[in-house]
């Protein structure tokens, strides 16, 4: 309980009236309308320094207490006439003491926020623990000053890094305002509670008076207020709020406070009277703690930048293994990341200390945020001396980040486990750039492949599981497995009734299809010899044993798969679902494809890929944001990270931001299906192209000898060869056109090694410029880290101010022959083209309604060119689909890259053409060849094929052995 504070003053002013003096009345409403002004002054000065910003409050209320309404809308009003912005969350009276503080949490993490009241009482049917809702607000954002750790400050005299209860610096606001000082005076505080008395006893503590506290246990009360000045004389402010019977209001009832207001009148020197006295101040300074809050916050705000602390590396000379340096750095841990760069803690899932997943739910509260700009790093043809694509784009995301003080964000193709127990090892990053846990992040990370692996496996065990039955059960019976009777009914699933409307079947209830519709309903009638699908694996094949339904399915790996793909390019849960649905497994007898929708498994397979489908966050050695998603494999796909990584990224970062992500293989490839496939689906605006060369790279294009892994480098790498050099810039020239070809300005990183001299940097820098870069910068990220990155990231900065407007190679409405064309001419410069088969007239109808046309992938194909003078300037693209549709055979992929390298000899001389085409071999059958075997076969297919296109085509008995041993 608590009553009234009260000064006693020996010479203070009195008003006399017949003889007696009365009090002089404290007008609460005055005063707090002074403070109201100064307030709005302040936020307007905020505003015009800040035009997007303005002090944020929420008042939090359980239940629908009128009383509790009635101070809300106060409270409310206030603060839009301040120009703070207020929001009312009501929970029901339901609502349990977890769902209060799930919303109080919320609340604590939007940097919108400033103010946080949580209205008391907690008007609950549930049971509530007042202290342990109250304490669940920030300190930073408790603008009533009731949390433990406010209210602990305030004991010790830490003033200004607190905040003060509303009520009681309202009151010492009112004694200010009689000019009376406090200090040196002696108090009594009547009441001890958390809400007034105690804070009042403080407040006045280190104000310098005298306090004594007194409650209902404190002995001879009139005694110890007799020896005090305040309560008894001058001022009197009463806190009290009470309810009394008065006949003349409407309610029947009237507000009064703890003190009778006429005696304390005759007494006190200054007197508040209830209402219109502590009341009204008691709201004003609830306003001012939450404009308090808006200035502390506005001392570390930069607008538009993240309020993050990046790492500081120590770097050591020689440089030493990736695993030694990831072990060296001490990762920061990941909630602190996700919270810096304005993700809060209930849209991520964390996945232990160092890695996490981002809800896909944080679009809907990002939608209004403007995309940053979008940086595309690609390279030239990548040779096995490594070019160094991921480390630059994450050296240069550290760069942009901690060394230029931007919103960075890069987002990465998720590692395979093939390549990390393989020969190159990690592939994310290495040196000074790279992503870290390394082993972490190069192994399951969070098991987004292990999740494609079993979505895989899945569809094949449906095809296999539907092959056998079918061909073991009549139509009824294998009706009756597919629709069976619960409960006396039978009922279909919303998959089987979407199978109905597509066989315009138009009924619903199970007992009423014909024997004819039901044969078509379960009957998929699977062609065995057609079978499209192959099982998944990472990070090896295994042979499967031959079924009963003579089956035999040949393995792929997890990122090779067309579920990986879809995964890369869907825009979240409802369009992967969709996307899933189409996938083609198989045909009928009767040539029609067959999905997995006709399976009835797509929706067990978007269930399968209900976290593999968000985002990965991790971070790079300098602390700085990656988002790691999906990696469809840039042979078969299109070779880049998820749309939906990257569309988050643009909203995290903000308009003055730069999301860095990459492209698999060369620009003809990676950068080609990033502009004409990536971003026509996801409709995003590329700002800069950046293309990573190497000085040994383009020797090697120029055509340097041969490297071979494990074995000392050639001399011509490791000196200065300017001739050999120079013929390898043909390789950058015709890249930095590929790129251009898009309209996005194009920098060139050159990632420089302790080998390359000044003269060869100087030449590579002049060559990209003069074939049309926005500029070259050397780099060395692996080094040097973000630190070697700079020259580049002021290249990227200022190229992202140029105007830039992407252009597709092709309109998607073009025929998929003509698609195959552009592409052909525009990234490997064929003159002419022809088809030595082309698609049936069935399968080109159902690729009508493709947007975009993804060949397979030939890595060298541009390097083959420009392997030696003879070959220079020669451009040749072999296409060959992966598979066929509908045909009893399937390619050979390794007899297609003997093919492709034996058509690069024979087109040497003669026109280019550009050949779509595939090596048949019937499904299920082994076929062996030798390497005389393939070259003789594949050789006699070139001489007939060069002929009707009347080619010059290589001589095979001069030529062979020469080949042979370059394969």
């Amino acid at each position: 309980m608590y009553s009234a504070a009260a000064l006693k003053l020996s010479h203070a002013p009195r008003c006399w009236t017949a003889g007696r003096a009365i009090a002089t009345v404290i007008s609460g409403n005055k005063t707090s309308l002074q403070v109201r002004e100064r307030l709005k002054r302040d936020v307007e000065e905020m505003v015009a320094q800040f035009p997007r910003f303005r002090p944020g409050l929420v008042v939090l209320q359980v239940g629908d207490r009128e009383d509790s309404n009635l101070y809300i809308s106060m409270k409310l009003k206030a603060a839009a006439q301040i120009g703070i912005n207020a929001n009312h969350i009501r929970l029901p009276k339901t609502a349990t003491e977890a769902e209060v503080l799930r919303s109080i949490k919320a609340v604590n993490e939007n940097p919108a926020i400033h103010g946080l009241i949580v209205q008391l009482p907690l008007d609950s049917i549930h049971p509530m623990d007042t202290e342990k809702v109250t304490n669940a607000v920030a300190p930073g954002k408790d603008v009533d000053g009731l949390t433990s750790i406010n209210a602990g400050k305030l004991s010790r005299g830490d003033l200004g890094d607190c905040f003060i209860p509303c009520t009681p610096n309202g009151c010492m606001e009112l004694i200010r305002q009689t000019g009376t000082s406090v200090a040196g005076k002696r108090a009594v505080v009547i009441g001890r509670s958390k809400i007034v008395g105690a804070p009042m006893h403080d407040l006045l503590l280190w104000s310098h008076a005298t306090v004594t506290t007194c409650h209902s246990k404190t002995a001879d009360l009139p005694a110890e207020v007799g020896r005090a000045d305040i309560l008894v004389g001058a001022v009197v402010i009463d806190c009290g709020i009470n309810h009394i019977p008065d006949s003349s209001k409407p309610s029947g009832k009237r507000v009064v406070g703890d003190v009778h207001y006429l005696s304390a009148k005759e007494q006190a020197g200054f007197i508040t009277p209830v209402p219109g006295g502590v009341g009204p101040m008691t709201v004003a300074m609830l306003m001012e703690n939450t404009v308090e809050s808006a200035k502390r916050f506005l001392q570390t705000y930069r607008p538009g930048n993240w309020n993050i602390a990046y790492t500081k590396v120590k770097k050591e000379t020689p440089v030493p293994s990736d695993a030694v340096i990831s072990h060296s750095c001490s990762p920061k841990p990941i909630t602190q990341l996700a919270k810096e760069i304005g993700l809060l803690s209930t849209e991520v899932d964390l996945y232990g200390e160092s890695k996490a997943k981002v809800q896909l739910d944080v679009f809907k509260r990002l939608q209004k945020n403007q995309d940053g700009k979008y940086v595309i790093v690609t390279g030239i043809t990548p040779t096995l001396l490594g070019e160094g694509k991921r480390t630059t784009a994450l050296g240069l995301a550290q760069a942009l980040g901690a060394h230029f003080n931007v919103n960075a964000l890069a987002c990465m193709r998720q590692p395979t486990q093939g390549p990390v127990f393989g020969i190159q090892g990690g592939v994310i990053g290495g040196g000074y750039s790279q992503a870290i846990p390394m082993e972490e992040v190069n192994l399951h990370l969070s098991g987004d492949i292990q999740a494609v692996v079993a979505a895989g496996r899945l569809v094949a065990d449906a095809v296999d599981a539907r092959l056998f039955h079918e061909s073991t059960q009549t139509d009824r019976a294998l009706y009756d497995r597919l629709v069976p009777q619960n409960k006396d009914q039978k009922k279909f699933s919303p998959v089987q009734l979407m199978r109905l409307k597509r066989l315009g079947i138009g009924k619903t209830d199970p007992e009423t299809l014909t024997e004819e519709e039901i044969t078509r309903f379960v009957r998929l009638d699977i062609d065995p010899d057609a079978s499209v699908w192959e099982r998944g694996l990472d990070p090896k094949n295994q042979s499967q044993s031959q079924m009963e339904t003579r089956l035999t399915r040949m393995p792929n790996i997890a990122v090779a798969s067309e579920i990986m793909a879809i995964l890369a390019l869907t825009s979240g849960t409802e369009d992967m679902l969709q996307r899933l649905a189409k996938i083609v497994v198989a045909t009928n007898r009767s040539g029609e494809p067959i999905t997995t929708e006709d399976l009835g498994v797509s929706r067990a397979l978007a269930l399968l890929l209900r976290d593999a489908v968000k985002p990965n966050l991790i971070q790079t050695l300098e602390g700085t944001p990656v988002f790691v998603h999906t990696n469809p494999f840039a042979d078969i796909a299109h070779g880049n990270p998820s749309i939906l990584a990257d569309k988050l990224a643009l909203k995290l970062v903000g308009p003055e931001g730069f999301v860095v992500t990459e492209a698999g293989y060369g620009a003809d490839i990676g950068a080609e299906r990033f502009f004409n496939i990536k971003c026509r689906n996801s409709g995003l605006q590329p700002h800069v192209a950046v293309l990573v060369a190497t000085v040994r790279g383009l020797k090697l294009h120029g055509g340097g000898p041969s490297v071979l892994a494990g074995q000392p480098h050639p001399k011509e790498y490791n000196e200065e060869n300017l001739p050999l050099l120079e013929k390898g810039c043909g390789h950058l020239k015709r890249q930095v056109q590929n790129c251009k070809a898009f309209g996005i300005p194009v920098v060139v990183a050159v990632n420089t090694f302790e080998t390359d001299t000044e003269a060869e940097l100087d030449m590579v820098c002049r060559v990209a410029r003069s074939a049309g870069a926005f500029d070259a910068a050397r780099c060395s990220p692996w080094a040097d880290g973000g630190a070697g990155a700079v020259e580049l990231g002021e290249a990227v900065m200022r190229a992202a101010e140029e105007p830039a407007r992407l252009r597709f190679l092709y309109n998607s409405e073009l025929p998929i022959a003509d698609k195959i064309r552009v592409v052909a001419m525009e990234m490997y410069g064929a003159k002419m083209w022809s088809f030595f088969q082309r698609p049936s007239a069935k399968w080109s109808c159902s690729l009508a309604g493709a947007t975009a046309f993804c060949p397979s992938a030939w890595p060298r194909l541009l390097s083959h060119c420009h392997m030696t003078p003879r070959r220079r300037g020669c451009q040749l693209a072999l296409f060959c689909p992966s598979r066929m549709l509908g045909s009893t055979w399937e390619p050979d992929t390794s007899m297609c890259w003997l093919m492709r390298r034996v058509c690069c000899q024979a087109f040497l001389n003669g026109p280019v053409s550009t050949t779509w085409a595939w090596i048949r071999r019937p499904v299920g059958k082994t076929v062996s060849y030798d390497s005389h075997q393939c070259c003789s076969f594949i050789s006699t297919f070139v001489l007939s094929l060069a002929s009707s296109l009347q080619l010059h085509c290589w001589e095979p008995e001069t030529d062979m052995e020469t080949d042979r041993a370059s394969l």
